[in-house]
């Protein structure tokens, strides 16, 4: 199986229309991707044929509905080859997923305990662990960075000890594109009695993950990178671990018993899902992978290394810009800065031409002051896009230059 673009293309009715009169070229894939008209069909289903609350309803509509809800769990599962179903959460999103994992950890830390984390964190996943430290009294340590943005995995080895109780990485790095190697890194981690948690935001949507082969205790990503709804992610945590993890929201659903002197808590997964849950979103999500699951993921994998092949290649090739960024393991993301503009300007102006990328610091304004920028453009590219794009994507670069001269 070969992978049809132009077929592809088709299924994404927003790759068809305009920006003041130039055609969408959408290169922001990083930050969400866009929707497969069979997710869209999904939702629509289901707010038109079985839109219910879940459970404990006592009808047809009801009854469907956790029908699928409850499907799109196994869906998640046989993803991410879970041990079971009962260790896939629902959430909002990878930072909600997050913020479970670390407001359970700041009722276990203790002063002494150390944090580990690393220089390329989205801020999702470093202000939330310096704030569970905060609370805690542990110590949040840095893993540095190469000026090249990879990690510096032997100075991330060194600040392990048996006092690191927990090391918060991602899978990929959000601003540069830097695939990390979280297996190895896992491996030394667990060494030393440490948890480990992956930010999978980024990681999710360019190829398989299997969460027993990384040797994580808790990977967390969100739909709506994944070609999903927004307002939708997992929390995928080992079911030894997640089924005395304290509590994150109280309310409906999560609940055993409840009398006005106490509560005790249900059984897994439903005690970390307090509350009427996104099911539109989970149902939505399912129809994501399921879509994703029917592609060839080598010829993914491949089209979108062509891609961002093409792209530096231009870039180092163009008078004035400079990468941010140039790990040798990365997916599909180029950050730069042009010479004498700032990134914003470089935006707006593409944007003007039809194309769309990001530009700031991306959430990691620490990242940023390591590298010595105030802010990159990034354009992330997604299965979807066109080595024809890249083209055009530079074409309005040129134009951009020219006009902030």
């Amino acid at each position: 199986m070969s992978l049809d673009l132009n077929g592809l293309r088709a299924q994404f009715p927003i790759l068809s229309r305009q920006v003041d009169g130039k055609p969408l070229v959408y290169l922001d894939n990083a930050a969400t991707t866009q929707k497969p008209q069979a997710v869209i069909d999904a939702l629509v289903n289901f707010y038109t044929q079985c839109n219910a609350n879940v459970h404990r309803g006592a009808h047809a509509l009801s009854d469907e509905a956790t029908r699928r809800y409850e499907q799109a769990r196994d869906v998640v599962a046989d993803f991410i080859r879970a041990g079971s179903r009962q260790e896939v959460i629902w959430t909002s999103g990878t930072t909600e997923a997050i913020n479970i994992v670390a407001n359970g950890m700041a009722q276990r830390l203790q002063p002494g305990d150390e944090v580990l984390v690393t220089e390329m964190e989205h801020h999702a996943n470093l202000v939330t662990w310096q704030q569970a430290c905060l609370r805690s009294g542990a110590q949040l340590k840095v893993a540095p960075i190469l000026d090249s943005g990879e990690l510096d995995v032997d100075a991330f080895n060194a600040l392990l000890s048996p006092q690191t109780r927990f090391v918060a990485l991602p899978h990929v790095s959000n601003a540069l594109g830097t695939v990390n190697p979280i297996q190895s890194l896992a491996a030394s981690a667990k060494a030393v009695g440490a948890l480990v948690l992956i930010d999978g935001a980024q990681g999710i949507a360019h190829g398989q993950v299997d969460v027993q082969a990384i040797g994580c205790d808790f990977y967390a990503f969100s739909g709506h990178k994944l070609f999903g709804p927004t307002g939708i992610g997992v929390l995928w945590g080992r079911q030894t671990i997640l089924e005395d993890w304290p509590v994150w929201q109280t309310g409906g659903e999560m609940i055993a018993k409840v009398s006005y002197e106490c509560a005790t808590w249900g059984t897994l997964p439903n005690r970390l899902e307090a509350g009427t849950p996104n099911i539109a979103g989970a149902i939505g999500m399912a129809a994501a992978i399921s879509w994703f699951m029917s592609l060839d993921v080598a010829a993914v994998q491949a089209h979108e290394k062509a891609l961002l092949a093409s792209a530096t290649e231009q870039a180092q090739a163009f008078e004035g810009l400079k990468i941010i960024g140039t790990a040798k393991d990365k997916i599909g993301v180029l950050s730069f800065v042009l010479d004498g503009s700032h990134p914003a300007d470089v935006g707006f102006i593409l944007d003007r031409q039809g194309v769309a990328i990001r530009t700031g610091d991306h959430c990691a304004q620490p990242l940023m002051r390591r590298l010595n920028v105030p802010g990159t453009a990034r354009a992330s590219f997604s299965i979807y896009n066109s080595l024809d794009e890249v083209d055009v994507l530079f074409k309005a670069l040129k134009k951009a230059q020219s006009m902030l001269a």
